[in-house]
């Protein structure tokens, strides 16, 4: 089972003048590809220390087949429990899509409990991306995404 991101005892990365991290939480979720064309820091599977000038904003990507939602539901938890620095707000939880087309329905009711406790972004499938390239217009769900992103102060769950 696919543990939540941890802080790691390695020095952090200083992410200056990022308003939101990124935090995969499972290998392969998407979060560098979201945080090269959105913006932000990647932040892997460490959570962000605000404390340290990193960003207290955060979102979590995940997959959407059973193990990456199943690894999604267990970072939400240690958000819940309190395992992360002070001071983070949860922003959103990222869904990238693992294929084309649409979710089979037990994954779409991962997708709806998932979103019981917490704001949901999900984005589809882009061929591009898997091969490292760019696209010139970025899907309808990822432009809603992008403008989450650019403005998160304000809407973003303080966890405690």
């Amino acid at each position: 089972m696919p543990k939540p991101p941890v802080p790691e005892s390695s020095s952090p990365l200083r992410h200056h003048g990022e308003q939101v991290a990124w935090i995969t939480t499972h290998g392969g979720a998407g979060a560098s590809t979201l945080a090269r064309v959105l913006g932000g820091a990647d932040l892997g599977r460490r959570w962000p220390d605000p404390a340290k000038g990193e960003p207290s904003q955060v979102l979590l990507v995940a997959r959407t087949h059973n193990a990456g939602m199943r690894a999604a539901s267990h970072a939400l938890n240690a958000l819940r429990k309190g395992d992360h620095p002070a001071g983070l707000e949860l922003v959103a939880i990222v869904l990238v899509a693992d294929a084309p087309g649409s979710l089979p329905r037990a994954l779409g009711r991962r997708v709806r409990v998932l979103r019981s406790a917490a704001e949901v972004h999900r984005v589809p499938w882009v061929p591009a991306w898997r091969l490292g390239d760019e696209i010139d217009q970025l899907p309808r769900a990822v432009r809603a995404l992008a403008r989450r992103v650019a403005a998160p102060a304000g809407k973003a769950r303080r966890s405690r």
